[in-house]
């Protein structure tokens, strides 16, 4: 099974990395599911040795962007490739929740030679078959889901359903609250090859001051090392 952890800091990549993630998605702003990270943690991202692929999400919301924001989407696609990362993580919807085809041709081209991941955007889909068939035409190599779920625990049912409809031809990935407490309820019942997880431990913020003036949250979550190695040896 591999293991894709998903970080947001250069002390979530180190820990997933230590604890032996097989593959990184790079994120920042994980609170709201994840946005373009920066050039600077790109790079950092690049040197480490397993692959990295980046999330390219502009902002928090909604997945149907504008023309300028694809524009400087695929700016970022290019940041991605320059500093050498395996590949990157796409999704564009309409505003009806399907899939964007067009939006996702333009970002997928614009990637070519890159690995690409469909993001969580299919959760907001009305047809599952009709969404992993575009994913499919458009060459994307897994999609990550949660079901359209808050959780892919919750969502395991309609999981099963993509499974089924991708008959191999795409690689479904179970993301969102994938956790050593829950990963029994989607493995081994899913044929499956790789999960998603931040492997994540909740900290309190203890300065009132950072508090006081909006500088942090009262609690945070950070990629933990030892969380990652235990759901590795769970498939072990």
């Amino acid at each position: 099974m591999l293991l894709e952890v998903c970080i947001e800091d250069i002390a979530g990549l180190m820990a997933a990395v230590e604890g032996g993630g097989d593959r990184i998605e790079l994120c920042s702003a994980l609170a709201v599911g994840g946005l373009t990270p920066s050039a600077g943690l790109m790079a950092a991202a690049a040197s480490m040795p397993v692959p990295a692929y980046a999330i390219i999400r502009p902002r928090a919301g909604s997945f149907v962007y504008s023309a300028d924001e694809l524009a400087i989407m695929k700016r970022d696609i290019d940041a991605a490739r320059h500093t050498g990362l395996a590949g990157v993580v796409l999704g564009a919807s309409l505003p009806d929740g399907r899939l964007d085809f067009d939006a996702l041709a333009a970002l997928a081209a614009h990637a070519e030679g890159l690995g690409t991941t469909l993001h969580r955007a299919f959760d907001l889909v009305p047809d599952i078959g009709e969404a992993v068939e575009v994913a499919i035409s458009l060459g994307f190599e897994r999609i990550l889901t949660s079901g359209g779920a808050k959780t892919a625990a919750e969502g395991v049912a309609a999981l099963e359903q993509a499974i089924t409809i991708a008959a191999g031809r795409i690689s479904i990935m179970p993301g969102s609250g994938v956790n050593i407490a829950t990963i029994g309820q989607l493995w081994p019942r899913l044929t499956i090859s790789e999960v998603h997880s931040s492997c994540a431990v909740t900290t309190a913020e203890t300065d009132e001051r950072l508090l006081t003036l909006g500088f942090s949250t009262v609690s945070a979550r950070h990629t933990d090392a030892a969380t990652v190695r235990a759901l590795k040896a769970y498939f072990a």
